[in-house]
């Protein structure tokens, strides 16, 4: 039978025969396949994971970017003196009068009043809590939510009643608003009427004592004068608005105020996030190029262990393409195998993230793809040269050299 002859009658090796032949190869060296499965599912893990969290982080930034987007604050800066100059006590009701601003909240910080849990603990021990008055409307243009109780309105903002925020009752001890919870507040007793929850667009609100600005007036001699005003504008306003919020809220000294919008930072926070989830994915990729140089030098190894093999299959009919796609399909089963480990790890630790971070779960179809695509190309370039070493094996040299 010549050699044409011989390869017609050759058998032919399905997709299925090459998945058991290539499977029963990684059986019989179970520890060594499991050793690559782990280096390649590491690499991978660490891709998807990056990719995972990044974008978990991201569209929690780009939500917060939505609420933000149309806040802006004004507060006192300085003049060409170098004099800090208070707000106007006009400018919250002037910048109310802008026609495309929604909301408009102020607050006063009342300078060297301290709050504390009871008037036998020493000023020095209040744990730098600012005690502000506070317009009704804060939370409305905050979007600022409560935990107990209610915000000072219209009545209580007259009264020696107080809403704390999230840090400043943790570190205060009090856990609900009440008549039964006071607190000792710039040498009187104030009652708790609410608990904020933190309020992520504008964290100082965290670590104040908020009251009336009546009450701060009255019982505490506070001027009135805002330190800071918050306000939300028509979302397709905001930079027209923010242009003449200066010589609005004090056209005397307008160059002493200062306007922030708050998205900015965050804008800039995000930036910086995309360049550092790009260097660790630099670094998943390096750890995936070591798991393929892993799979690969396994392969070569096993080619060497497994002569004998090779030339008995040759002997028995093989064909160099069939000894070949053998090892090949090994080397995609340990990449595949880690690619769907790394998957799975890499969602795992994006979901506890963002579990920790109480982040929103966001797991982008691209990651997937591009660890299970990595797994495969990985696969067929760590497998090719152990495969064309296997293929060009003479039957008699293998033979001889097993």
């Amino acid at each position: 039978m010549n050699p044409t002859e011989a390869a017609a009658h050759r058998p032919r090796l399905s997709a299925g025969d090459l998945v058991r032949v290539g499977g029963s190869g990684l059986r019989a060296r179970r520890l060594r396949a499991g050793l690559s499965v782990l280096g390649i599912g590491i690499g991978i893990a660490a891709i998807v994971g990056v990719l995972g969290v990044s974008a978990s982080s991201q569209a929690d930034l780009l939500s917060r970017l939505g609420r933000l987007g149309n806040l802006l604050t004004v507060s006192a800066g300085q003049s060409f003196a170098g004099d800090t100059t208070p707000l106007p006590t006009t400018a919250p009701g002037m910048i109310a009068r802008i026609p495309p601003v929604q909301r408009v909240a102020a607050i006063g910080v009342v300078p060297d009043a301290t709050v504390r849990r009871t008037d036998l603990i020493p000023a020095t021990d209040s744990g730098g809590i600012t005690v502000a008055a506070a317009d009704p409307a804060l939370p409305a243009t905050l979007d600022a939510g409560l935990s107990s109780g209610g915000f000072l309105n219209a009545a209580t903002e007259r009264y020696p009643a107080v809403v704390l925020g999230f840090d400043a009752a943790r570190f205060l001890g009090i856990d609900h608003a009440g008549p039964d919870a006071r607190v000792y507040l710039a040498g009187h007793y104030f009652t708790v009427v609410g608990i904020l929850r933190p309020v992520d667009i504008a964290p100082e609100i965290d670590e104040t004592a908020l009251i009336g600005f009546p009450i701060a007036g009255s019982l505490l001699g506070y001027p009135g004068f805002p330190s800071q005003i918050y306000l939300r504008s028509d979302p397709d306003r905001v930079l027209d608005v923010q242009r003449v919020l200066a010589v609005t809220a004090d056209p005397a000294e307008p160059e002493a105020v200062r306007v922030n919008r708050p998205s900015d930072a965050l804008a800039a926070r995000a930036a910086t996030q995309g360049a550092f989830t790009g260097l660790l994915f630099g670094l998943g990729a390096v750890a995936l190029l070591v798991g393929a140089v892993g799979i690969g030098n396994v392969m070569v190894i096993s080619v060497l262990e497994r002569r004998s093999e090779i030339g008995l299959r040759r002997a028995l009919g093989a064909s160099r393409g069939q000894v070949g796609m053998q090892f090949l399909m090994e080397s995609l089963l340990l990449s595949a195998l880690g690619g769907l480990a790394g998957v799975a790890l890499g969602a795992g630790v994006t979901g506890g993230f963002a579990l920790v971070r109480n982040l929103p779960l966001t797991l982008p179809p691209v990651a997937v793809a591009v660890g299970l695509g990595s797994a495969v190309v990985i696969g067929l370039a760590a497998g090719l040269y152990p495969a064309l070493r296997a293929a060009r094996l003479a039957p008699t040299e293998a033979l001889r050299g097993g």
